[in-house]
């Protein structure tokens, strides 16, 4: 019996020196496993990480710029206001300015249409002396102009007014103390030197032209005419209608000039539109 027990026990010592080392062994393989999952899952998160944040770079990116477009949109914007508020004040200063031409414009129409009122009864007071072509009425630009023939109001080389021209003459006036404007009277004479006799009394054509209107203003003027409102002026030879080459053309150019002229115009005559103003077109 001692011999077998002796030969059984390095059998149990080797199975129990077994199992321990299997023991150890195993624990290693649990652990190398659980390391490798989580390294495995660590990588996992590094790189899913590292894609957030190169897409979190990219939109900041984008943002950025997005925050520049709309920073420079802000500024255009704000220019483009600035512009409309200075056209929206420039039209408003436009629309005050139209808004007083158009009033300045009604009441310009509504003067006209008196003036037209006043210009209508005129020739007809004058209608006899218009059809006989004695007196030639002529609606300009500015005003108006009554063209009398020298030979109804003068003797050749005369400035005492005949008695027909005295009497048209008072039918003008009679109208013109009803009108609020300017009444200048122009003297007009042909290129002919005046004779001897002439020449010492009057001197030149000037003088005998301006002798002649004056006679006309002081005729208005005793029939109630404003004098302030009078004036006589002297062209001479120098504003002709027609030709002096011919009789026809001088006895023309021989003429009493009536214009009238509204008192917010200056008073001056622009004779180069009175000359190119074709007297032969009466006003009817």
């Amino acid at each position: 019996m001692k011999r077998w027990n002796t030969h059984c026990k390095p059998r149990a010592r080797a199975a129990t020196l077994v199992a321990l080392l299997a023991l150890p062994t195993t624990g290693c393989v649990v652990l190398r496993s659980t390391h490798t999952e989580v390294v495995g899952q660590l990588e996992s998160e590094q790189k899913r990480l590292k894609r957030d944040l190169v897409q979190a770079q990219a939109s900041n990116q984008s943002l950025s710029k997005e925050r520049v477009a709309l920073l420079s949109e802000m500024e255009d914007l704000r220019e483009q206001r600035e512009v409309l508020e200075t056209d929206v004040a420039q039209l408003t200063k436009t629309r005050e300015l139209l808004a007083g031409h158009l009033e300045q414009r009604e009441k310009e129409v509504a003067e006209l249409s008196q003036l037209s009122g006043q210009y209508e009864k005129l020739v007809q007071d004058l209608e006899s002396e218009v059809s006989s072509g004695q007196i030639q009425i002529t609606q300009l630009r500015e005003g108006l102009r009554l063209n009398l023939a020298q030979d109804i109001l003068f003797r050749s080389g005369q400035v005492t007014l005949e008695s027909y021209g005295v009497g048209v003459l008072k039918k003008v006036a009679n109208q013109l103390t009803e009108f609020d404007q300017h009444v200048e009277v122009q003297g007009h004479s042909d290129n002919v030197p005046l004779s001897a006799s002439l020449s010492r009394r009057w001197g030149t054509n000037w003088e005998l032209a301006a002798a002649r209107a004056a006679q006309v203003v002081r005729l208005f003027e005793g029939e109630g005419v404003d004098p302030s409102r009078l004036r006589a002026v002297s062209f001479g030879p120098h504003a002709p209608l027609a030709s002096n080459d011919s009789a026809e053309g001088r006895a023309r150019n021989r003429r009493i000039e009536i214009r009238l002229i509204p008192v917010d115009t200056a008073v001056g005559t622009d004779e180069a539109e009175a000359g190119a103003e074709d007297s032969a077109d009466p006003a009817a």
